[in-house]
């Protein structure tokens, strides 16, 4: 559970700390505000992302399906900065479906959380294989970060892709051309 006093606090302290007078006008009000957004951007933490998928459907045949282009947004937990961009999932059917929403809130409750991207990737596969049964999962992340497009090396639009295989997408070059071709429609 996010603690807004102690963020209030923080963010005192760090004011403080570059040298700002947490007194004047536009200062003011800032503790309280960043303590209510980071309760916003940090609520993945008390969700969990499990309940999401656990609803499912049957279905008679096992075809793929892949939701694409989820847009998320995270803080990368090194540098407490943001990265951003999409997730596209693919999943092969054992019989049951997930809706279609319930993908994109999975993607959305582990990135509202500290995090870093190759983590993220792996726990969206490890849950969709958990809860759906599925013969195989593939996710593919792609983001730009703050904490190396506007600082450190500063090189802006630079996109770091991680993707995560379970299943019958570890081994099957088939199945992951054919996830590649469906992601670049």
């Amino acid at each position: 559970m996010v603690d807004q006093n102690k963020i209030k606090e923080a963010v005192r302290l760090l004011l403080e700390g570059i040298g700002e007078d947490v007194e004047r006008e536009g200062l003011a009000d800032t503790p309280d505000r960043i303590a209510r957004m980071y309760a916003e951007i940090y609520k993945g933490m008390d969700e969990d992302p499990m309940q999401h998928l656990s609803k499912t459907f049957a279905v008679d045949s096992n075809e793929i399906v892949v939701e694409k282009d989820i847009t998320f947004y995270s803080v990368c937990e090194h540098h407490m900065l943001p990265f951003y961009g999409r997730v596209h999932i693919a999943y092969l059917p054992e019989g049951r479906v997930v809706g279609l929403s319930k993908l994109a809130r999975t993607v959305e409750v582990y990135a509202r959380r500290l995090q870093i991207q190759e983590q993220m990737t792996t726990q969206i596969a490890e849950a969709v294989m958990e809860c759906l049964k599925p013969q195989g999962v593939m996710v593919m992340a792609e983001a730009e970060h703050l904490c190396m497009t506007m600082r450190g090396v500063a090189k802006p639009g630079s996109q770091t892709v991680t993707m995560a295989a379970r299943g019958c997408f570890v081994d099957n070059p088939q199945m992951q051309q054919y996830f590649f071709e469906m992601i670049r429609r």
